[in-house]
């Protein structure tokens, strides 16, 4: 078992040297989900209300949401989609989205919070070429039934090729899940390609994200007060974690976590403070198969709390 607890002063001081801030482009898709377009260059539709926005998903295309809509419950987003937020604030809250059996969908620049009781806020299932970029995804944070509300973004079911960049998850208890059960293996396997850069994970309990059987690229993040766990890989998951700062989070890379079968990690250049690893497996993923620039542990927090989440790109 190799646990960082006695290493972890060498490597923050290997972190600080790699690279400084500002290095990637705040407005970029890059990572698995690069084959994205969306809805393309196609007429925007303005939605106010519930009824609007149903009405706009079912015609694909792209959907600009003005203010925060309530009430409309889990919403389909059909193929070929883009869904983005105008302004600061603008997204849904008691209500969620849903991508099923699609393809090619951008969400950006929303405020999602208080999914409907059991749900998500952002589901992704049977769904492929995936960006989902300046979101801000809470609850009510790590307090009461921690199933009321499920996840704020889940990714399962072969569901595959998705980038999660930019975006700020905070006040939760169950963050993001990649890949729903351990007995999905005949499913899953293969397929689960995903990418989250520049994210920051704020007093979310745990999944951070927790990814059974994929291959995940996590870098450039930021993790603060998580106490149960951060990056969880489980069920042969292949998981790189790189130029990533975490602080009070426990468990922030983890490999034998709530699993029949462990996962498997390598990770670099991160910085620790008050938080330790356990990875009991150090993984073969080291070098994923697309361009990309780093920006350093030690100064990414503040880089993402600036330019992440909504307001930053429309």
């Amino acid at each position: 078992m190799f646990n960082s607890k006695i290493a972890l002063a060498l490597f923050a001081a290997v972190g600080t040297a790699v690279a400084q801030c500002g290095n990637a482009a705040v407005d970029e898709l890059v990572g698995y989900g690069s084959a994205t377009t969306g809805g393309g260059n196609a007429p925007p539709v303005v939605v106010t209300t519930c009824s609007q926005f149903t009405a706009a998903l079912k015609n694909s295309g792209v959907i600009h949401v003005s203010g925060i809509i309530d009430g409309c419950g889990i919403l389909r987003v059909e193929n070929n989609t883009s869904v983005l937020g105008l302004g600061a604030k603008s997204g849904l809250t008691g209500g969620g989205l849903r991508l099923y059996k699609v393809d090619n969908i951008i969400l950006r620049n929303l405020h999602l919070s208080m999914a409907p009781r059991g749900g998500d806020l952002v589901e992704a299932e049977r769904s492929t070429n995936i960006w989902i970029d300046h979101l801000d995804l809470s609850n009510a944070g790590i307090v009461g039934n921690k199933d009321f509300y499920d996840g704020l973004l889940d990714i399962k079911r072969a569901s595959d090729w998705v980038t999660v960049s930019w975006t700020k998850f905070h006040d939760h208890w169950k963050g993001s899940l990649i890949g729903h059960s351990s007995g999905n293996t005949k499913q899953d396997a293969g397929t689960m390609h995903v990418t989250y850069h520049h994210n920051s994970f704020i007093n979310v309990n745990s999944r951070l994200p927790s990814i059974r059987f994929g291959t995940g690229h996590i870098y450039s993040s930021c993790y603060l007060d998580n106490p149960t766990s951060g990056v969880n890989s489980r069920e042969n998951a292949q998981v790189l974690v790189e130029s990533t700062y975490f602080e009070n989070t426990r468990r922030a890379i983890v490999t034998d976590l709530d699993a029949k079968l462990e996962g498997w990690a390598v990770e670099r250049n991160n910085v620790y403070v008050n938080s330790d690893i356990d990875i009991t497996q150090v993984g073969s993923f080291v070098a994923p198969p697309y361009s990309y620039d780093v920006d350093a542990a030690s100064c990414v927090c503040d880089l993402i709390e600036s330019q992440a989440g909504t307001g930053v790109i429309g």
